[in-house]
């Protein structure tokens, strides 16, 4: 049945629920999921692919809930959503080939940027702005090198999604939030799929936390919903942080 023991399976799906939920409202939910994965006893190749599985129902759950109370139209963003697939399958193929150690040590000063910009721009709301990019550019140029991004690395890629809507599309908060899910679901479907063909994930447990983490995400996306900007800029703040100084101590 589980590729670990019961009490292991539950923990996992424990932390999938609270990785859901968290991912929902700010993105980040990796950070919970994947160190348990590695503590259940995963190879660093069978924690990224079976985390990719549960991802996908925890992405996929928040875009539907968005778009059921009209935060986003997923039909406009299908083509996006194409690219984002596309990138992220090219970038999980390439992740033994491509150099990515000099990413990976900057990644935690990026990810302390965006912790900043939210936490010190004044007058971040859930308004929308004045938009500096079209959205056929946005599309064209800025998903896909975040979907790449996302199957070659992944940490954080819910948080680039979220500061590309908010500073190029001028999206306010919770729109941004809203806006990200399906990119971020497409781009980890792509990865997954490239991991699927050598054989990676964990499958049984992986579907288990999915349903997890498909309780979780619907209950963040809708608290998301209600409270706006006032609860995902700090959310994503501490997940942004966090995520920096775990990367940070793996590198030490």
């Amino acid at each position: 049945m589980f590729e670990v023991s019961l009490d292991l399976a539950l923990s996992l799906i424990g932390a999938a629920f609270v990785a859901g939920f968290v991912d929902a409202i700010a993105g980040g939910g990796g950070l919970i999921t994947l160190p348990v994965l590695l503590l259940a006893g995963a190879t660093p190749l069978q924690a990224f692919s079976t985390n990719k599985v549960q991802g996908a129902f925890g992405a996929a759950t928040a875009a539907l809930t968005y778009a059921a109370k009209g935060q986003v139209n997923l039909r406009a963003q299908l083509g996006a959503a194409s690219l984002a697939f596309l990138s992220g399958l090219a970038g999980a193929f390439l992740v033994s080939v491509l150099p990515t150690e000099a990413l990976r040590r900057v990644l935690p000063f990026i990810l302390i940027a965006i912790a900043a910009f939210f936490a010190l721009r004044k007058g971040l709301d859930d308004t929308d702005r004045a938009e500096r990019i079209r959205p056929a550019a946005f599309a064209a140029f800025v998903v896909p090198l975040i979907g790449f991004y996302d199957g070659l690395i992944g940490p954080g890629a819910g948080a680039f999604y979220m500061i590309g809507f908010v500073m190029l599309a001028g999206y306010g908060v919770l729109k941004a939030t809203a806006h990200t899910k399906l990119l971020n679901f497409a781009s980890n479907l792509g990865g997954l799929v490239a991991f699927a063909a050598i054989g990676a994930p964990w499958w049984v447990t992986g579907i288990a936390m999915g349903l997890a983490q498909v309780a979780g995400a619907s209950l963040g996306a809708r608290l998301a919903m209600k409270k706006g900007a006032r609860l995902i800029k700090p959310l994503l703040v501490v997940t942004s942080t966090a995520l920096a100084v775990r990367l940070i101590w793996q590198m030490i």
